[in-house]
C-alpha cells in the first residue's frame, strides 16, 4: 500500500491526471470509499487547473495528447456526475464548455447532444435508455457517449 500511495503522490505533484486513471484499479483493491472520494477529487482538481490553464491561453486540448485526454475524460465525468443527479443546469454548462474545448470534432458534437439533454431536462436515464446507442458506445471503447439513435432537438 505504501508502494502505491507514493505512485499516487508522485503522479499527483506532477499533476499526472492520465498517470492517476492507471493506478485507478490498484487504488479500488486498497482504499476505502472516503480515500477513493478523495482520490477522485484530487483528478478532478487537476482537470480543473489544467481547464483554466487551457482557457487561459485560449487553446483546445488535444485527444492524441495523453494528459488532455486524461483531463477530458476527468472533466466529462464531472459533467455526468451532475447530470445523472439531476442537476441539468450545472451539467449543460459543463457540457457547453467541453464542446468547445476539444480539437476532436466527434467529442464536441457528442457535448452538444449532452446540452440538449440536460437543457430539455431530459433524465439521465431517459437519455441512456431513448437516445444512447449503449452497445455501440461500448464497442467503440471511448470515454464519451458518442453514439446516438435519435437526436435530440437542434
Amino acid at each position: 500500500m505504501e508502494e502505491l500511495k507514493a505512485k499516487i503522490y508522485h503522479a499527483q505533484t506532477q499533476g499526472d491526471i492520465a498517470s492517476l486513471y492507471l493506478l485507478e484499479a490498484q487504488a479500488h483493491e486498497v482504499f476505502d470509499e472516503d480515500t477513493l472520494m478523495a482520490y477522485y477529487a484530487n483528478i478532478l482538481d487537476l482537470a480543473l487547473e489544467r481547464l483554466t490553464n487551457t482557457l487561459e491561453n485560449l487553446e483546445r486540448l488535444n485527444m492524441e495528447e495523453v494528459q488532455d485526454f486524461a483531463t477530458l475524460r476527468a472533466l466529462y465525468e464531472y459533467a455526468i456526475e451532475h447530470y445523472s443527479a439531476g442537476s441539468f443546469s450545472d451539467a449543460s454548462a459543463l457540457f457547453e464548455v467541453l464542446g468547445g474545448l476539444s480539437e476532436d470534432e466527434a467529442f464536441n458534437e457528442a457535448m452538444k447532444i449532452h446540452r440538449r439533454a440536460c437543457d430539455g431536462a431530459i433524465p439521465f436515464e431517459t437519455f441512456i435508455d431513448e437516445y444512447v446507442d449503449m452497445d455501440a458506445v461500448q464497442a467503440g471503447g471511448k470515454f464519451y457517449i458518442g453514439v446516438f439513435v435519435k437526436n435530440i432537438g437542434a
